[in-house]
């Protein structure tokens, strides 16, 4: 049996998707990050980053952090929505890499300042990573030009790693209509049934304002 630590954010909603898309069945253990759940020492002892989500398989005895990490694992274990090829595969490596290491970050970054940086003078802040954030959006676009209807040759976990923070920063108000490769990827992405079920698995989101523009002078 898959037991899964998470909660409604992002890297988890990659993993959701990921395991409804491959028919797994799993049980999903609520971690309340927004109280701090994840410092308590069971939950360390299972990634010492403190960090959700984590995935543990009782087959094989194994306990795995990292969203993309954790969909690389099930994709090679099901030997579903990942490439063999091996050119494929290393564009499929190059991608997840490129989800984890910049456009997780940035998004989360330009949601913190956004949405949770208080009072203050945030506006370098805000103003550096709304650019990026737009920056990203047309990075993702310019491979999605390149690609097709998704961003391997065939549908993956890449397009499920990418999904889990598009849905969110569309739901937050970072819209994508001036990207018409990445807007039509989020709509063909927002239909599939294992995608609808994967972001409401771990409750759904919380209602945001409008982000905070950034200031005349940022």
């Amino acid at each position: 049996m898959l037991t899964l630590y998470g909660l409604n954010t992002p890297n988890v909603y990659k993993v959701t998707i990921g395991l409804e898309e491959m028919g797994l069945a799993y049980n999903l253990q609520t971690v309340d990050v927004r109280s701090g759940k994840q410092f308590s020492p069971a939950i360390v002892a299972m990634n010492p980053n403190a960090k959700i989500p984590i995935l543990h398989d009782d087959d094989a005895d194994i306990t795995i952090s990292e969203s993309n990490a954790i969909l690389l694992y099930l994709a090679e274990n099901t030997n579903l929505f990942f490439p063999t090829d091996a050119l494929e595969r290393a564009k499929g490596l190059e991608l997840l890499f490129f989800q984890a290491a910049s456009v997780g970050p940035l998004f989360g970054q330009r949601a913190h300042f956004s949405f949770h940086s208080g009072e203050g003078d945030n506006d370098y802040a805000l103003s550096r990573y709304t650019k990026e954030g737009d920056r990203l959006y047309g990075v993702i676009d310019e491979y999605l030009s390149r690609s097709g209807d998704w961003f391997l040759k065939d549908y993956s976990i890449v397009d499920m790693a990418m999904y889990g923070w598009m849905h969110t920063a569309i739901h937050m108000g970072f819209g994508t209509a001036k990207y018409p490769y990445l807007n039509a990827w989020c709509e063909r992405m927002s239909i599939r049934p294992a995608v609808i079920k994967g972001i409401c698995t771990p409750d759904v989101l919380p209602t945001f304002l409008a982000p905070k523009s950034v200031n005349a002078n940022g």
